[in-house]
């Protein structure tokens, strides 16, 4: 039984994709929903109740970059609120990130209701695709079909029951903590109201059915429910979903503006038709039907965040909570101490208005605020903005942002220690005994690390604008990582206040934020993407630089160092969070390309698309950066150093690399034969010198010709 439901799964999923999907065929958005539990691929046995922080995912709608992502709900307070091994759905949610917080707007259609709302249902009754989520709820015996636009959702439930069709307005209920919220009916056929969270979200719902009688249980602001009673009857229920940051108004008029009168099949399909636009920009030859699954499914995983925040008439919530009026899209601050990597480049080079409006947010919250916002660690706001204006991305103001940047990098703020960061050329820890995973601190290796890596951002930025003092100022500042690195051992190494290096000293221990942050001191001491031969240069040169690096992916990892998001390990390196992602390409600078290449290989074909059914990933997708990362390496160019304009190139999964560029060129990246090992690399027909090409290449098209063995 269960093998024909599979089948008739797939046969419905096959059937309701449209016949000019022809990229939007290979996304699973179910990649990312499954938990890893491997512990040869973790390094460690996951203690009982953990659930490894892998993926983190959601499988519902949403069109690139939107307001809403209308999905799933199987457990509140779970990083992106579904997770695969569940069998119950609590309702369904209108926005998302995959990060412990959002999942506003509950709606769940209810029949014959029990004590507590959910319902089971089975993964062989449940489809989904760009754009689209469809599930059946065996205890209400409602079929549930969502889509979307950018700032509203669209519902459909088709009742078995007739004779009680109810639909739970579960306010009172999100990832973040509700502090209020508020519903009522206008009208005979329309819900307006609020949820209030850290930030107040706004919905206008109209309805096909009138509402016989809206039933709220409200128990106190931070608990209670209400319920929209329908008349009997046999045809499907719409729900039309408007939200807005500003006002229940703007909601209507999201709402009118969006979709109006349009029908679900019409809004599916334009939805449909927005992805198969985007993922069409880079279009793959060769490869296995799983290599191109997922691949297609990484692109589409990278568009999602940051999320539309203004409405239709331009108006928005400021940083200070203040409605505003502007003529960008206003959206929110990026996962920038994850993305900074890849993913911003990424958006770049695929939607550039969204980047460009993206910086216009940024630069918005630093006028209300004083600086341009960080997130969670490091100031990588400056890489991101340098690195979109270096590739042309300048439609904005500049010399007001680059002060805005100024004041990050010298004034109390935005980045932490930053005091000491300037006067001491290092960020200090305290003396800690018997340090542990959790020992709260300074993260001061990783602080300084990152900290030289921003100043090196926003000095290629003075130099452009001819603040030489700044410029000279920034790059000395630049070389600061130097100061974490500790010859006698050979790892970049925590200093007390006073300079010593702290003792004892354990370079395998993972910590969150002593020392190192949400890493050890393996997984930090190859980085400095700005300046990789002075890198080099510390261990003593190449071959002293090679013995370590290869160390790092051979040292096996002790299985008794637990430290979750510290998993996913080939040797000491982490793949499963981002700190050492730069690691693999590291050999490329000591001419051993062939190197990287392996570890490259490894991580793209067995820490992507893992376990059964194969969607699994080997650590949270972050916003997208874990998926980019993916994206960029096959397709064969990397953002070694993501505020430079030029790429790393690396031996692509596929035969041949279409990417279509925002100048209206097309850069064709050709790998003929079955070898990995790079041996020699052309652009436009002439032997490159080094293994990066020049962003030009993105303006003007073109061709790169990868030789292997």
């Amino acid at each position: 039984m269960k093998k024909q439901l599979s089948r008739l799964a797939l046969l419905s999923l096959l059937a309701t994709t449209s016949v000019k999907a022809q990229y939007t065929k290979y996304v699973n958005t179910f990649v990312g929903t499954a938990p890893l539990t491997d512990p040869k691929i973790l390094g460690y046995e996951l203690p009982d109740g953990w659930r490894s922080w892998a993926g983190l995912t959601f499988p519902g709608s949403s069109l690139p970059n939107a307001m809403v992502q209308l999905s799933p709900m199987t457990e509140y307070g779970s990083g992106a609120g579904y997770e695969y091994e569940d069998d119950i759905i609590y309702g369904f949610t209108h926005t998302n990130k995959g990060h412990w917080n959002l999942c506003n707007i509950p709606l769940l259609p209810v029949s014959n209701k029990g004590e507590k709302f959910g319902s089971h249902f089975s993964h062989e009754r449940e489809s989904a695709s760009p754009g689209y989520y469809q599930v059946f709820l065996d205890d209400y015996q409602v079929d549930v079909k969502l889509t979307s636009t950018l700032r509203c959702g669209y519902h459909q439930y088709t009742y078995k029951n007739k004779n009680d069709r109810q639909i739970l307005f579960d306010l009172a209920r999100a990832n973040n903590r509700v502090s209020n919220w508020q519903i009522e009916q206008v009208g005979t056929n329309v819900l307006q109201g609020f949820q209030q969270t850290g930030e107040r979200i706004y919905f206008y719902a109209e309805l096909n059915t009138p509402v016989n009688k809206l039933d709220i249980h409200e128990a106190g602001q931070r608990s209670g429910y209400a319920l929209a009673v329908l008349p009997e009857g046999t045809g499907t229920v719409e729900v039309k979903i408007g939200l807005s940051f500003v006002s229940v108004a703007n909601a209507k008029e999201n709402l009118g503006k969006e979709i109006g009168k349009k029908s679900f099949a019409a809004v599916r399909s334009a939805a449909n038709q927005e992805w198969e636009k985007l993922l069409s920009r880079i279009q793959v030859t060769g490869g296995t039907e799983k290599q191109k699954g997922m691949f297609y499914s990484c692109l589409y995983r990278s568009f999602l965040w940051p999320a539309l925040r203004s409405d239709v008439n331009g108006e928005y919530t400021d940083a200070k909570r203040q409605v505003q009026k502007a003529d960008f899209n206003y959206y929110t601050e990026p996962s920038l101490w994850d993305t900074y990597r890849n993913k911003d480049v990424l958006l770049g080079l695929v939607s550039p208005q969204v980047a460009l409006d993206v910086i216009k947010s940024m630069k918005d919250v630093g006028d209300k605020t004083g600086f341009i916002p960080t997130f969670f660690h490091g100031d990588h706001g400056a890489s991101s903005i340098v690195g979109a204006y270096l590739r042309g991305i300048d439609q904005f103001d500049v010399k007001a942002t680059y002060q805005l940047l100024l004041r990050n990098a010298n004034i109390p703020g935005a980045r932490p220690h930053i005091k000491e960061y300037i006067e001491k050329g290092f960020i200090s820890d305290p003396d800690v005994k018997n340090p542990h995973v959790e020992t709260k601190a300074a993260a001061g290796v990783s602080k300084t690390l990152e900290y030289a890596y921003d100043d090196y951002s926003l000095a290629q930025l003075a130099k452009k604008l001819g603040d030489t003092a700044n410029y000279r100022i920034l790059m000395a500042r630049s070389q600061h990582y130097k100061n974490m690195f500790d010859p006698s051992t050979r790892f970049m190494r925590g200093r007390l206040e006073n300079g010593d290096w702290i003792t004892p000293f354990n370079p395998q221990y993972p910590y969150y934020e002593y020392m190192y942050r949400e890493a050890n001191a393996w997984q930090v001491s190859f980085y400095a993407p700005h300046d990789p031969k002075g890198l080099v240069a510390l261990y003593g040169g190449a071959k002293g630089f090679e013995s370590k690096l290869d160390s790092l992916f051979t040292v096996p990892w002790n299985p008794k160092h637990i430290a979750r998001n510290v998993e996913t390990m080939i040797g000491q390196y982490c793949h499963g969070n981002q700190p050492d992602h730069e690691a693999p390409f590291s050999y490329y600078f000591i001419d051993k390309p062939e190197k990287s290449q392996q570890i490259i290989d490894t991580i793209l074909n067995t820490l992507y698309g893992i376990g059964d059914p194969g969607i699994a990933l080997c650590g949270m997708d972050d916003a997208g950066e874990m998926s980019a990362w993916y994206v960029l390496c096959a397709a064969g160019l990397y953002t070694y150093s993501a505020t430079d304009p030029e790429y790393l190139v690396t031996v692509p999964l596929f035969d041949e690399v279409k990417w279509k560029t925002n100048s209206g060129k097309l850069i064709t990246i050709r790998k003929p034969g079955k070898g990995r090992n790079l041996t020699g690399i052309k652009v436009n027909g002439a032997p490159l010198k080094g293994y990066f090409v020049s962003h030009d290449l993105f303006k003007n098209g073109g061709t790169i010709d990868i030789s292997t063995k």
